[in-house]
This record gives C-alpha cells, sequence and structure tokens, in this order.
C-alpha cells in the first residue's frame, strides 16, 4: 500500500499526520527553549531545546530540509521519539527558515556551512552533554555530513551523525526536481518564492525580487539569485560548493551513516558511487521509502523514525544508561 516512491514521499507532509504528530507533541513543544544563537560575524540562527532534565545528557540537534523548519512534520516525530527515549533534543533552524527571515540580513544559501558548524559548536559548549550527535534530512542530510567532515579541522566533538535522504550531488538533484514529477517542482518553487517574499519585506532596502512567478524551474530561479546574491560566479560552481562527493568525506573521522532510499525520486541513488566510502561512514540502502518517507504505518512513527533511535540508542547506551534503545 505504502510502496509507490511518491506516496512515501508525499504522504509525511499529509494535513492528518501532521495533527496526529502535533496531538503527541505536547512535552517536545511544552519543554521547548527558544535560543537564539551567536554564530560569529554578526550571524545568529534560532533553535529550541527540548531537555531531558537529566545530568548527564545525550543531545541530537535535528536538522531540517529545503524551505522546512524545526516545526516541520518530521522534525517533531522523530524529536518526540528521540525525547521518550532519553535523549534531549536541539531543533536548529537554518538561516531564513522558519520564522527567521529577519534574523539576518544576508540571504540564506546551501553553502553557508560555516555558520552550521559554529551553531552546532555552541550547542555542544553550552550543554556539556555526554553523548552528542547530529540527525538530518534532504538537505539538512547534506548539512549534517559536512558538518561531520568539518569536525576534526574545527575541534567539534561529535560521537554520531546520521543523514536522511542527503542531498549528495546537487547538480543530479536539481535536475531531477526540474524534469521529474512536476508535484516537487512546484511546491519547492512556492515556498521558496514565499520565503523571498518574506525576506524582502523584512529588508526592504537590500531587496527587490520582482515578480519571482517569472521563474519556472528550479534552476533558473537558482542561477539568477547564485548571480546576483552570493559570492559564486556561476551556477555550476554553487552547486559543486555543497556537494558531499568526490573528496568531501575523504578525513570523515565522526561515525557517520547515510540512509537512502533507492526509489527516492529526487536523490538518484547512483550518486552514491561518487561518495568517497571511508571507515567511518555505514550507508543502509533501503528498497523502498521515497524521499525522507518510510512509512510503514499511516499513523505511527515511521522506519526511519524507529531506526534513528534504535541506532543512536545502541551507541549512546554503552555510557549512558537511562538512554533507551527502543523506541
Amino acid at each position: 500500500m505504502f510502496r509507490h516512491r511518491h506516496l512515501q514521499s508525499m504522504i509525511t507532509q499529509a494535513p492528518w499526520r501532521r495533527r496526529r504528530i502535533l496531538g503527541a507533541a505536547d512535552e517536545l513543544l511544552g519543554s521547548a527553549r527558544e535560543e537564539v544563537l551567536d554564530c560569529g560575524d554578526g550571524v545568529r540562527l534560532q533553535g529550541f531545546m527540548s531537555a531531558r532534565g537529566t545530568s548527564e545528557r545525550a543531545l541530537v540537534v535535528l536538522l531540517h530540509g529545503w524551505e522546512g523548519s524545526a516545526h516541520s512534520s518530521y522534525v517533531l516525530s522523530c524529536g518526540i521519539r528521540l525525547l521518550a527515549a532519553g535523549f534531549s533534543v536541539f531543533r536548529l533552524n537554518l538561516r531564513d527558515h522558519g520564522n527567521t527571515k529577519s534574523l539576518n540580513e544576508g540571504l540564506f544559501h546551501s553553502c553557508r556551512i560555516d555558520e552550521v558548524v559554529r551553531a552546532v559548536s555552541r550547542i555542544r559548549q553550552a550543554t556539556q552533554a555526554r553523548y552528542f550527535a547530529v540527525v538530518g534530512q534532504s538537505l539538512g542530510g547534506n548539512f549534517a555530513l559536512r558538518v561531520a567532515a568539518k569536525a576534526g579541522s574545527t575541534g567539534l566533538e561529535l560521537d554520531r551523525v546520521i543523514a536522511v535522504c542527503p542531498v549528495l550531488k546537487p547538480h543530479s538533484t536539481m535536475r531531477a526536481l526540474d524534469a521529474g514529477f512536476w508535484v516537487y517542482r512546484r511546491y519547492f518553487l512556492e515556498r521558496w518564492r514565499r520565503s523571498l517574499v518574506e525576506k524582502a519585506a523584512a529588508f526592504p532596502h537590500l531587496y527587490e525580487f520582482g515578480d519571482l512567478r517569472r521563474f519556472d524551474t528550479l534552476t533558473e530561479m537558482t542561477r539568477f539569485f547564485v548571480e546576483r546574491y552570493t559570492e559564486f560566479d556561476n551556477l555550476d560552481q554553487y552547486l559543486s560548493g555543497y556537494a558531499v562527493t568526490g573528496d568531501v568525506l575523504k578525513e570523515l573521522a565522526v561515525p557517520s551513516r547515510i540512509i537512502l532510499a533507492a526509489d527516492d525520486p529526487v536523490i538518484p541513488v547512483d550518486d552514491l558511487d561518487q561518495i568517497c566510502k571511508t571507515g567511518a561512514l555505514e550507508i543502509t540502502l533501503a528498497p523502498h521509502g521515497g524521499h525522507c518517507g518510510f512509512v510503514d504505518e499511516p499513523f505511527g512513527p515511521t522506519w526511519v523514525d524507529r531506526e534513528i533511535v534504535a541506532d543512536l540508542g545502541r551507541t549512546a547506551h554503552r555510557s549512558l544508561p537511562f538512554v533507551s534503545t527502543a523506541l
């Protein structure tokens, strides 16, 4: 029933699933403390900390995907299960995501990895957690892998990273979005347009984008913003800037795991062949799951929610016995 890749990819956004998730999120949302992190160079990122209240905490930072937020259904669903298992949870908003358009003058783009590394480092320093992990989905998974790759050179201590359906080679993903099932292209175009309108309203002296409906593809729209609002010379240079293929993961030392579905409609599975395989990287390729779906029952947690909790529970339980390995 749930095997179709487009159904898997879209069902997690269904209103009835979101209502169910919000109904179970009382503890996660009720205990959440908003924090605005100083990421250096005047950059600030917002997040929400939900603590278990134990003195020896295991903490998981959750990173959402492009045009998602710390309140996206898949972030809340995962956070609910992690909190119930004994983890503290920090849900981080990337720049310009959620209600953060006015926090920073500069526009979000996917190569802004340094501010995310600094944000994760600030969280690490502030909590003194004995076990510290990062979990990201889609573009958030891409950021999580790059944070892991930079951990050694920045002194960031990470115990585990899990990337669910991460963007591997942005060129491939953009082609899949523009040439594939039209629903995905329209979804991201509409959400991105809305975000940019809000950004222009927050900084009217800086931004006047005109009628954004003139762009029919993500490629056209991205090229426009790259050439006018980033330091990159062209679209190809920008897309290459946040790829995790080639040698990007060559120095990866943090135990990390990629979970990807073979039928993902926007992350071509062949891109896995272009990743540098190291002893620190584990790859799980599920036959079905679509893009960040992995739904195996209509109302309960997804398979990937359960798998994340089990994975982190196994590695955290050795030193933190209060953490559960079961959902």
